[in-house]
């Protein structure tokens, strides 16, 4: 079978732009062969592949229309999407927060879950590899919801523990050492806002980044509160962490299950909180995997491949 479809000026320039990423995505992902010349795509295959490929491009052409950028990765979202009945525009049009003209939004139907359960829940985990957007996108909707007034400081935790290299090894006082566990945290941070209103709301405790540690004997309230790296915290931390929730306040706890620092026999408080708190009202476990990741294409492959061969080996981490 074979299709042509006539796609406006400027779809033709985002289809034919970046070495043709998002035309390769399309060949690749729908295998039907697909060319361009001018603004006239042309679509050659079985009958199936080719309806398909139809209506991805027919969604490109609505958000290119609307304003939105694309590229390889959101061949892949529009495809996750119309697997599950999801609606492309939802995903894209929600505006988690936006910086000197950089729109922050979900990429993939994942993604949009999670913020709707962050939203909605009080207490919200976000589970799966690197690279799916799990603590940026808590950084954004806990920025946002600052900057509303929804609360009246954000806190940003994580357990300062080694993967090799030993804290006492590190110049400096207990701030000093513990900065190069903070600093994705601080990334983020400034890639959400002006680094002089951030360096503001710091000295102003405003938004507070510090080791779980300090979280002890606290109660905090009226907070957006986000513990990352969750994988790396023992049960008790875990426990010790959750009950420092107080009035109007959000908790986000993310982690990597497959990435545990910790020694073997020591088990993960995130393993652990699973089974212990899944059936709560107002808690909602979010789980992503390698087709969330929104990195270098290469990154989805090596996450599932580490998956594979732990499910294999039987050495994933079990507690």
């Amino acid at each position: 079978m074979q299709e042509v479809l006539d796609v406006p000026n400027e779809v033709a320039a985002e289809l034919a732009g970046i070495g043709d990423g998002v035309l390769g995505a399309l060949r690749e992902r729908l295998g039907c062969k697909i060319n361009l010349r001018g603004n006239r795509l042309t679509f050659d295959g079985d009958d199936i592949k080719v309806v398909e490929a139809k209506a991805v491009v027919e969604e490109l052409v609505d958000l290119v229309e609307s304003g939105q950028e694309i590229g390889a990765g959101t061949v892949d979202t529009i495809l996750n999407a119309i697997d599950e009945a999801e609606d492309v525009r939802g995903i894209f049009d929600d505006v988690v927060w936006s910086h000197r003209g950089k729109r922050i939004t979900p990429k993939t139907v994942m993604q949009k879950r999670y913020v709707d359960a962050i939203r909605k829940c009080t207490v919200t985990f976000g589970i799966g590899p690197a690279g799916t957007g799990k603590t940026y996108l808590a950084i954004a909707l806990a920025v946002s919801a600052l900057s509303d007034r929804q609360v009246g400081r954000i806190i940003l935790t994580r357990p300062a523990v080694e993967a090799g290299e030993r804290l006492g090894f590190l110049p400096g006082d207990v701030l000093a050492k513990v900065d190069p566990y903070m600093r994705p945290l601080f990334d983020a941070l400034y890639d959400t806002m002006d680094p002089e209103k951030l360096n503001a709301y710091i000295e102003r405790g405003t938004i507070e980044v510090a080791p779980l540690a300090f979280m002890r004997g606290r109660t905090l309230n009226d907070s957006f509160i986000i513990l990352d790296e969750a994988q790396n915290t023992s049960p008790e931390q875990m426990q010790m962490f959750l009950t420092r929730l107080g009035f109007g306040s959000k908790v986000v706890v993310t982690g990597d299950v497959t990435q545990i620092d910790l020694p073997r026999e020591q088990a993960s408080g995130l393993i652990q909180v699973q089974s212990i708190l899944g059936s709560i009202d107002g808690i909602e476990f979010v789980q992503f995997s390698h087709e969330d990741v929104v990195r270098h294409k290469l990154v989805q492959r090596i996450v599932e491949a580490y998956k594979l061969h732990s499910e294999e080996t039987g050495t994933a981490r079990k507690r």
